[in-house]
């Protein structure tokens, strides 16, 4: 029998989260649980699953947003042999499948109406027939559903069955966003930094630095769990000396290292009249970025090109000055030697 991947974190809002999951795992009745996506719901629901008394039979997980409805339809309640074209012989759908265990259905908010009454059917009686049989059969499985929909406002609009939410919603568990936890990302990105490096070859994780975890920190996270995952693994992707802390996050891949060329127009004035300058007319971030680097070549090559003197020299710390190096792309003149 596997156990459920940790959840990570120490903060009072995912602590009290995780201790009404301890507590529901005993009791034999659906559970909502809530949260955005990269929340963890599918952790939640193998938490769930592993403290109760069914631990030992099957959990068996559905990703309804991710099938059409004929499939999805197939695969929750099975089908018989001539059901359908292809249909070559019976099929075990993946209630009976979790028979005596626990199935997960996630983002059950996509679910079509026809089905959402045949789950209805389930939950409150067990039974269903497989897509193409006249049989009923009967299943003991426990239903943990998730979404990162609102099923309350979905309902109201006649788009989410009022009886199935309710059935579904003996307690519904909040997990929160990472915006609402910060405390814990400090623990989360040391852990995917962790297995980032060894992926890497790296022999040790060296940390990051104070500039970064900041950065971190700062972060509202959108995508949650997911997305800091995500950055973790990519900053550490970009960071060339495995030795030193982590000075630089890279968040968004998609922002462009690169400026726009001056788009230059033909002037109305007379050759003879002056042109407005043409530094203004480019944004203060380009400008001021660009101020900087020219800053930073002329220290560097004042101090010969010495990081730690040029860091000194212009009162940074040597890990900030390496990561304003690598943020302009002037490391390359060094590559080969050693930082004294």
């Amino acid at each position: 029998m596997r156990t459920p991947d940790s959840i990570i974190g120490d903060s009072a809002a995912l602590a009290a989260a995780l201790e009404q999951v301890s507590r529901l795992a005993t009791v034999n009745r659906p559970v909502l649980v809530l949260g955005e996506r990269g929340t963890g719901k599918e952790l939640a629901a193998e938490r769930l699953h592993y403290l109760s008394p069914r631990w030992d039979a099957p959990l068996v997980k559905v990703n309804c947003a991710a099938m059409a409805e004929s499939l999805l339809e197939s695969e929750l309640f099975g089908h018989e042999a001539g059901a359908f074209t292809g249909a070559t012989r019976a099929h075990r759908g993946r209630f009976e499948r979790a028979d005596g265990g626990t199935l997960f259905l996630d983002e059950v908010g996509t679910m079509s109406p026809r089905l959402q009454e045949k789950l209805l059917r389930l939950v409150e009686y067990g039974e269903f027939e497989r897509l193409g049989g006249h049989d009923t059969l009967r299943v003991d499985v426990r239903v943990v559903a998730a979404t990162h929909a609102d099923l309350r406002q979905m309902a109201a609009a006649g788009e989410f069955r009022h009886d199935l939410l309710d059935r579904l919603s003996f307690d519904v568990v909040h997990l929160p966003a990472l915006r609402q936890r910060t405390e814990d990302i400090p623990l989360l990105a040391d852990h995917f930094a962790v297995q980032m490096s060894a992926e890497l070859g790296w022999e040790l994780f060296a940390g990051f630095t104070e500039t970064a975890l900041e950065a971190l920190q700062a972060h509202r996270w959108p995508g949650n769990i997911r997305e800091l995952k995500n950055a973790v693994e990519r900053s550490l992707h970009r960071w060339e000396d495995a030795a030193e802390p982590v000075a630089n996050i890279v968040i968004d891949p998609f922002v462009s290292p690169f400026a726009d060329a001056l788009e230059v127009l033909p002037s109305s004035e007379g050759p003879g009249e002056p042109q407005p300058p043409a530094g203004p007319a480019r944004d203060f971030a380009t400008r001021l970025a660009e101020i900087e680097k020219q800053l930073l070549e002329e220290a560097l090559a004042e101090n010969g090109h010495n990081q730690r003197r040029t860091a000194d020299a212009l009162g940074l710390s040597y890990d900030q000055l390496r990561g304003m190096v690598r943020k302009h792309g002037l490391g390359g003149r060094r590559r080969g030697r050693k930082a004294t």
